[in-house]
């Protein structure tokens, strides 16, 4: 059953977790192929063992997708996605490495355009089998008011 999340309902300071997704092989080789980006650095075991990092590394565009949608959760017909904003890449994600995603509501604020409708703002943070940050985003939700 959906259940409708309105934005008088959400916390500042509330966290959630996610489960844990593993990166493979099939998911770059998709990705490159989806996104048209088979730069080296993603494709080519043997020349990335002469670069710094010496081994495939996941595009950050994959690694954010992943993120996306394991934060994604239960549908809310109450809210959609306005945008993402201040995303960084903070480590590289390998073949193997295991993310699962935590999730902050940072701040609630009022729609300048619409009264019915207000805005929250949710820290994404994809994080390794290490503990290690690798990705972070903010990502705003548009949410309809109960009342107006």
């Amino acid at each position: 059953m959906i259940q409708s999340k309105y934005f008088e309902v959400y916390q500042v300071g509330s966290t959630r977790e996610t489960l844990g997704r593993t990166i493979t092989e099939t998911d770059i080789v998709l990705h490159a192929g989806q996104s048209g980006d088979f730069y080296p650095h993603h494709m080519d075991a043997e020349w990335c063992k002469g670069q710094e990092i010496g081994r495939r590394i996941a595009h950050g565009t994959l690694v954010f997708t992943v993120a996306v949608g394991l934060s994604a959760g239960d549908v809310n017909p109450q809210t959609f996605t306005y945008g993402y904003d201040r995303l960084r890449f903070i480590k590289p994600v390998f073949i193997g490495d295991t993310l699962r995603v935590r999730v902050a509501l940072k701040e609630k604020r009022d729609s300048p355009k619409r009264r019915d409708h207000g805005f929250v703002i949710e820290l994404l943070e994809a994080i390794n089998q290490q503990n290690g940050i690798v990705m972070v985003c903010e990502h705003l939700l548009m949410v309809k008011r109960k009342k107006c």
